[in-house]
C-alpha cells in the first residue's frame, strides 16, 4: 500500500449526476484501501490519473488550520448545504483508526451543522463517532454497505472489505443508540435465504442497488468492469441481470414494510425538505 499526503484546495466539491440533492461531495482521502472490484471509482479520472492498480495506493487530505471551517462558513452563505460524504473513497477505511481525517472533518461539521449529512461507508469503525452522530440527529444518515451475507461471495468481491458480521453490529449498534441509518444493499450480490432476516433484525432501513440501476450507465461500466466473469467463476450467473432487482425486492418486501424499502438513488437522496429542487 501506498500512502501519500497532500494539501487541498479544497475539501467540499460541488456534485452533479447520480448525487441528485447534494450541493457537495466530501472525500477525506483519495484512493481506497479495500479496493472491490466491482468499484465504478477505479474507471473514473481520478483513479485513471494516478496510474496505479486500484485499491493499491491512498492520499490522505491534510487540512490547513481552519481550512474546512472556512469552507463550511462560504458554504452556508451560499444557500442550503447538503453533504455527500463520500462519493469516490470510504472515509473509514482502516487509515482512518491512526489517521483522525474524518473524525476532524465531523467535528467540524457538528461546531457548524449542514442541512442535511450523509455517511457511505463498509466500515464498523463508524461506530467510534457516534458521539458526533449524535450530535447531529436528524440531519445525519449513516449508511453501511452490507452487499450479501456469504463469506464466499464477499471473498470474490470484495476480499479486503470487512467482515459481513462486524458490519451488521455496526448497523445493531447504530440503530440501539437512535443513529438515523440503513443498510445498502449495493450493489446486490447473491446471498443466503436468511439474509433478510439478519438485516431486519439490524436496521429498520435498507436501500438495495444494482450493477444496472447504480452504475450510471445502464450497465455498461459495470461489463467493463469484468463483473459478469466473477458472477460465473461462483456459478451464479443469473444474479447479474437488470430483472434481478424485482426478485431481490419482493424478498425483502416479505420482512420490511414498503417505507423502509428504497431502491437506488431514492435511498440516498436527502429527505424531503432539506435539499434544493
Amino acid at each position: 500500500m501506498e500512502i501519500t499526503r497532500k494539501n487541498p484546495n479544497s475539501f467540499l466539491t460541488k456534485t452533479n449526476g447520480y448525487l441528485q440533492g447534494y450541493s457537495y461531495s466530501l472525500n477525506p482521502y483519495v484512493g481506497c484501501s479495500y479496493g472491490c472490484h466491482y468499484c465504478y471509482v477505479h474507471k473514473l479520472p481520478v483513479a485513471l490519473f494516478k496510474k496505479k492498480e486500484w485499491g493499491t495506493w491512498v492520499e490522505i487530505k491534510d487540512e490547513k488550520p481552519n481550512q474546512f471551517l472556512g469552507e463550511l462558513k462560504r458554504a452556508k452563505k451560499k444557500g442550503k448545504v447538503t453533504i455527500f460524504m463520500s462519493s469516490s473513497t470510504d472515509p473509514y477505511q482502516p487509515l482512518e483508526a491512526k489517521e483522525l481525517r474524518t473524525r476532524r472533518l465531523l467535528e467540524v461539521i457538528a461546531e457548524m451543522p449542514p442541512d442535511f449529512l450523509f455517511v457511505q461507508t463498509r466500515s464498523p469503525l463508524v461506530t467510534r463517532d457516534i458521539d458526533i452522530f449524535q450530535k447531529l440527529g436528524d440531519r445525519v444518515l449513516v449508511s453501511i454497505t452490507v452487499e450479501t451475507d456469504r463469506d464466499d461471495v464477499r471473498k470474490i468481491f470484495s476480499p479486503k472489505a470487512p467482515p459481513i458480521q462486524a458490519r451488521i453490529n455496526a448497523l445493531k449498534k447504530l440503530n440501539e443508540e437512535n443513529i438515523p441509518s440503513q443498510a445498502a444493499v449495493s450493489p446486490v450480490l447473491p446471498f443466503s435465504p436468511n439474509f433478510t432476516n439478519l438485516l431486519r433484525n439490524a436496521t429498520k432501513r435498507v436501500c438495495l442497488d444494482d450493477f444496472f440501476l447504480g452504475d450510471g450507465s445502464g450497465g455498461r461500466r459495470s461489463q467493463a468492469l469484468g463483473l459478469s466473469k466473477l458472477f460465473s467463476q461462483i456459478g451464479e450467473e443469473e444474479w447479474f441481470s437488470p430483472e434481478n432487482i424485482e426478485y431481490v425486492k419482493d424478498l425483502f418486501l416479505h420482512v420490511f414494510a414498503k417505507d423502509q424499502l428504497f431502491i437506488s438513488r431514492q435511498g440516498f437522496i436527502p429527505p424531503d425538505g432539506s435539499h434544493e429542487e
